[in-house]
């Protein structure tokens, strides 16, 4: 269910918005970031993603998400539950309010392995440009944004735990 933009701006001065990040890794370890377009986080390169809307599932909005931000649809039992972060940012969709709207997101991260061939043709209503990135290159670059970095903990955390339980009999 979309909202009208008066409602809408309602809801995001008055409470946090639900949101599905996909934190998508090649198989070179590399992972895919998109220039973002709009406010919040307006000229980052952050990871796709987008809200869940009312009267939507969790499968369903992982499916529509996948298809509007990377031009195919996946289900959410494809992907590996990364954790739930929280994004705070001071401003909004709303740049012309007075006093500025800021935006809180509570966030389900989805961690994904595809290869760059099944990603050809990815949309551009909320990314100017992707571009692959190493997970060193994400954490030490000023125009990844801080919340997109927040989820290489996370991603090292996996990595160990894979090569642990390869090493186990």
């Amino acid at each position: 269910m979309w909202l009208d933009n008066t409602t809408f701006k309602q809801v995001v001065n008055s409470t946090p918005l639900i949101s599905i990040d996909l934190v998508i890794e090649n198989p070179q370890g590399q992972i895919l970031l998109g220039q973002r377009v709009n406010p919040p986080a307006q000229n980052f390169w952050f990871v796709p993603g987008g809200r869940i809307q009312k009267n939507e599932t969790l499968d369903q909005a992982y499916t529509r998400l996948t298809q509007a931000e990377l031009g195919y649809a996946l289900q959410r039992q494809q992907a590996d539950f990364l954790g739930v972060y929280e994004h705070l940012y001071p401003d909004s969709i709303f740049t012309d309010a007075v006093p500025a709207i800021s935006t809180h997101y509570v966030v389900l991260a989805y961690y994904l392995r595809l290869d760059e061939s099944a990603l050809q043709h990815l949309p551009t209503e909320q990314h100017s440009d992707y571009r692959w990135w190493s997970k060193t290159d994400m954490q030490n670059s000023a125009l990844v944004h801080a919340n997109t970095r927040a989820y290489l903990p996370a991603l090292t955390a996996r990595m160990a735990a894979l090569k642990s339980n390869r090493m186990t009999p």
